[in-house]
């Protein structure tokens, strides 16, 4: 299989999440493959509840984002590894090759079709 075509892909679409991850939180300084969310500004005033209140929730909704970035950033660098190592392309359930089609609606994908629903186990 060639997977020039998919590694640029894979490639353009790390570039953009990682873009993205910064833009709602930074890596961990205490484990640098691990995001974090950008914690709240130190100089909210305490006595506006308010304030406080937006700020709070303005971080819950970040590392919300960032959850599901994080997870997909992952999954990417997944595939860039197994098309390192010889490995993408093949489904991680049955060792069948994985649709060109998925593939290319999904260059991340680790299962073909069949086995689409069970990839969440895979984690």
């Amino acid at each position: 299989m060639n997977t020039d075509h998919l590694k640029q892909k894979l490639e353009a679409e790390e570039v953009l999440l990682k873009g993205e991850l910064k833009s709602v939180g930074r890596i961990n300084p205490d484990n640098p493959k691990d995001w974090e969310a950008t914690p709240p500004p130190e100089n909210v005033a305490m006595t506006d509840e308010n304030e406080v209140a937006d700020t709070i929730e303005d971080f819950e909704q970040n590392t919300a984002i960032l959850k599901q970035l994080e997870i997909r950033y992952n999954q990417v660098k997944a595939a860039l590894a197994r098309i390192e190592s010889g490995a993408y392309g093949k489904c991680e359930i049955n060792g069948e090759m994985i649709e060109k089609e998925r593939l290319e609606a999904n260059p991340a994908a680790r299962t073909c079709i069949a086995h689409k629903e069970r990839e969440d186990e895979l984690r």
